[in-house]
């Protein structure tokens, strides 16, 4: 699924804070039941694999309160924090790893510490058919097997290097990618045998690929923090849209097979 048109726009705390800090999404916010009468637009940058969950959750949050806009804009994580730290317009940041967000709340730009709102695991995904005949982890180390991962800085593949490493697997990528999206889109089209990419964007996918789940990578967690920025020109609607999110009163980001923090 791809975000309605309308909706795209171009687009110092340690890892252990913000941890700290994601402790506290045990205890649910209160439910959105606020008055309606909240007004404005926000942006919101959110990493590739957030694409289909967080258009549904600013569809079901614009219900909710008719005055107010939210635009999207997907990519990369690691390409979204550098295009806030060189000055992005963004009220809201999602970013798919920890690592990412600290860069942004180093940088000095985040209102309030980042909590971690969902969490996300790989699986190998190959064609419908499964052509090269994949069925673990080993495989996409045989010669002549043409895989396709995300590149080392961005958190897919940071998190693919982790579960390569502990099934003690080798591979020379036919390319390396700037996000999850495009990962899964050469597998979609032919152009690679597997790759690595989040169980949720399996089953967006839908019958386009095959998803193969493996111990190794069950074991990889990617944890999701949510941050608001302080240049925002919204903040009221950004601090309701990041407890909206953090709620997911519709259950939203479980249907599409994202975890608990």
């Amino acid at each position: 699924m791809t975000a309605s048109p309308h909706r795209i726009t171009s687009a110092s705390l340690a890892i252990g804070a913000i941890l700290m800090t994601s402790g506290c999404v045990s205890a649910p916010a209160a439910p959105d039941t606020g008055p309606d009468d909240l007004t404005g637009s926000i942006v919101v940058f959110a990493a590739a694999s957030l694409r289909t969950s967080f258009t549904e959750l600013a569809d079901a949050f614009e219900h909710r309160h008719p005055g107010v806009t939210v635009e999207l804009s997907f990519a990369g994580s690691a390409d979204l924090a550098t295009q806030i730290i060189n000055g992005a317009p963004a009220d809201v940041f999602a970013s798919a790893d920890l690592k990412t967000m600290t860069l942004v709340s180093d940088a000095g730009l985040l209102a309030a510490d980042a909590t971690v709102f969902a969490t996300n695991h790989l699986e190998i995904a190959t064609p419908p058919a499964n052509p090269a005949g994949i069925t673990s982890l080993s495989d996409l180390g045989r010669e002549g097997t043409r895989v396709v991962i995300c590149a080392p800085q961005v958190p897919c593949g940071a998190a693919a290097e982790k579960v390569l490493t502990a099934a003690g697997v080798i591979v020379s990528p036919v390319s390396e990618e700037s996000s999850v999206t495009d990962v899964l889109g050469k597998i979609i089209s032919g152009e690679a045998d597997a790759g690595l990419v989040y169980t949720t964007d399996i089953r967006a996918a839908g019958s386009d690929v095959q998803g193969i789940p493996t111990a190794q990578a069950d074991a990889v967690v990617n944890d999701y923090p949510l941050g608001l920025l302080q240049a925002s020109d919204n903040p009221a609607v950004a601090a309701r849209f990041a407890d909206f999110v953090r709620q997911d009163p519709d259950g939203i980001l479980d249907a599409a097979g994202f975890g608990a923090p």
